[in-house]
């Protein structure tokens, strides 16, 4: 790949010529890729449809890009390097041609299973190196995947299938989380109950748990690739055609299902994974994130392999069997480039020092974070402890929605800062919008971040429906992408996220609406309404606080918090469930009804004391009420 930036100098170059010429920037970026054929247009965009097209008329398959093409010069590589849940267990090496092998061997199963171009998949796996294969296999010939986080509940997962109307669901029986097993095909068949779309399930035998298969729907997956080769020709795709559907959640209650395409998508992920992580030809890779997130998708699977890169992948948590698993997993594999969100980092800050100290970090090279902006406290025991203060840190800023790393240093080639996501990369156009919806022109400044001009790997819309889309992205701005995101830019240009400014709250570097949320509290039958903020927390960066009203005569206790908790859990999935339930007899409100959640954040954190003017409040005496009654 001959892409890579090698100074600052360089970034700035690349920079203004992505700025000046973005089309000629990213079609000489896209030549280093294997196409089928060849585009007759770069780029044509239209914010206000909004509509966006890249590589118009090229053709190409992207897991020609991530396998084939790598057979000859790269066969023998590990591709992918698997770490079970439990270090006993043994570890797994994929070279490329084996990789290679077991995805076209899965693709014959799928299309054996009646899957063809166009047809949703949905794959719902723990992080073994089958969930990789599922994924590849199903670009290999042209289906779509849905990828859905194994944590997420029955009704979740249900929600998911039902608006991409995918036809199978790939799981396994179970899937090990540090010293728990869990039931995941129990899961995939309590949703399967409400999924009429679903014809076939194909389960892979992972913990050997006791498991009911239903007659003319579930198969097992070893003994569909016992009636299949591993020869599989990729299909040509068209560079706008559908790669995968990706749902994220919205500040309104039905999950987003962002949809990606084929071309841009593949030339931005491998673009942006070589230079943030500056990654070498004999490197070794580490993304902790799970393949269910976006991140997975675009930095443990499409991006390093499309660069022939060694990624590994890791079943386990961080602190199973203990503190230090994820530095023993670096010393063992040597690894060279490590990336993880901040919660893993506060949560390992707090374990003792000599579960680092006792491994050799000596290889890593660079360091990166990601989900959430990184305080400046985990930042530095980060930089101190793990990489020695020899390893830069790329603080990486992006969204399920842009696809691919839009905001970072790169890493040791340009200048970082804690707490500072710092500069955009080569063809991103950042910026921030005052309270009247106008740019701001001074390079100092605060306001809401936005984007104005279109990169390869954005979210082309919203699985059947554009207009949601368009009205969640495109309507805050003119022509321009609004992140939903607060930022500062200080005099160098660098830029910090300041948080969300729409009702979706980052806990754990996972984001949730508060909608969906509240909607679940306020099934309860003992419960009128509800209102979530969220609140800071040492490990999870936020954690979620919900305010409660009850029918009248009902008694607020912590039978009753469990209870709805456990609703959460079960509607939603566990990490959503609340840190604090108060109970209250009323809400901030103003006169035309809307809840003031700055209020409640406010007395959340603590600071009550600084809530400002509460005049304009319908009830202002229920401000009180709720500070005297708050959760310490």
């Amino acid at each position: 790949m001959s892409f890579q930036i090698k100074s600052f100098q360089e970034y700035k170059d690349n920079y203004k010529k992505s700025i000046e010429n973005p089309e000629s920037f990213w079609e000489e970026i896209a030549n280093n890729f294997v196409w089928k054929k060849k585009w007759n247009n770069v780029l044509s965009w239209d914010f206000s449809k909004p509509e966006i097209k890249w590589f118009e008329g090229a053709t190409l398959n992207i897991t020609e890009n991530c396998l084939d093409r790598h057979l000859e010069t790269r066969g023998d590589k590990t591709a992918i390097l698997w770490e079970p849940n439990d270090p006993k267990e043994g570890v797994i090496k994929l070279t490329y041609k084996e990789l290679h092998s077991k995805v076209c061997a899965f693709a014959n199963v799928l299309k054996n299973n009646g899957v063809k171009k166009g047809d949703r998949v949905c794959i719902y796996l723990p992080m073994i190196p089958e969930l990789a294969i599922a994924t590849l296999a199903c670009a290999r010939i042209g289906a779509i995947h849905s990828i859905v986080f194994a944590g997420f509940s029955a009704t979740a997962l249900a929600s998911r299938i039902n608006d991409a109307q995918c036809n199978v669901v790939i799981t396994s029986d179970g899937s090990y989380r540090g010293n728990k097993t869990i039931d995941l095909k129990g899961i995939v068949d309590d949703a399967l109950e409400s999924t009429p779309s679903i014809q076939t399930s194909i389960v892979y035998k992972r913990t050997g748990a006791a498991i009911e298969m239903k007659a003319n729907r579930d198969v097992w997956w070893h003994e569909e690739l016992e009636k299949v080769n591993d020869q599989c020709e990729a299909e040509e795709m068209n560079a706008e055609d559908m790669l995968f559907i990706l749902y994220t959640s919205g500040s309104t209650g039905k999950p987003k299902g962002m949809v990606h395409t084929c071309g841009g998508y593949m030339v931005y992920t491998a673009y942006s994974f070589k230079n943030v992580f500056q990654y070498e030809e004999n490197d070794v890779y580490w993304c902790t994130a799970d393949i269910g997130w976006i991140t997975g998708h675009s930095y443990i699977l499409y991006g390093p392999l499309a660069n022939g890169a060694t990624t590994i992948m890791f079943e386990g948590v961080p602190t199973y069997p203990d503190g230090g698993r994820f530095w023993e997993v670096v010393e063992k594999h040597k690894v060279n480039q490590f990336y993880t969100a901040p919660t893993a980092i506060r949560a390992l800050e707090k374990q003792p020092i000599e579960l680092v100290n006792k491994y050799n970090l000596s290889s890593l090279k660079v360091l990166g974070s990601v989900g959430e902006p990184i305080n400046a406290e985990a930042w530095h025991w980060y930089d101190d402890n793990i990489g020695k203060n020899n390893a830069p840190i790329a603080d990486t800023w992006w969204q399920t929605e842009t696809g691919g790393i839009m905001i970072s240093s790169l890493a040791g080639v340009t200048p970082q800062k804690p707490t500072f996501a710092t500069l955009p990369l080569p063809g991103i156009q950042p910026v921030l919008m005052d309270a009247e919806g106008k740019e701001i022109e001074t390079t100092e400044a605060e306001g809401r971040l936005a984007i104005k001009f279109p990169w390869p790997s954005i979210a082309r819309s919203v699985y059947g429906d554009h207009q949601r889309y368009k009205d969640t992205y495109f309507s805050a701005y003119e022509n321009k992408y609004f992140t939903g995101d607060g930022a500062l830019r200080n005099k160098e240009g660098q830029y910090r996220i300041t948080g969300r400014v729409d009702d979706v709250i980052i806990v754990s570097g996972h984001n949730l609406g508060t909608a969906p949320i509240e909607d679940v509290i306020n099934e309860h039958d003992k419960v009128v309404e509800s209102a979530i903020v969220g609140f800071p927390h040492d490990i999870k960066g936020n954690a979620l606080y919900a305010y409660v009203i009850l029918h009248d005569g009902v008694e607020g206790n912590d039978t009753l918090r469990l209870e709805i908790n456990s609703q959460i859990a079960d509607s939603i999935g566990p990490i959503a469930k609340l840190d604090k339930i108060q109970f209250v007899s009323g809400l901030p409100k103003t006169r035309s009804g809307k809840i003031m959640r700055r209020i409640l954040r406010k007395v959340a954190a603590g600071e009550h004391k600084s809530l400002g003017d509460i005049s304009t409040l319908l009830n202002p005496e229920v401000v009180d009420e709720i500070i005297n009654g708050v959760l310490v």
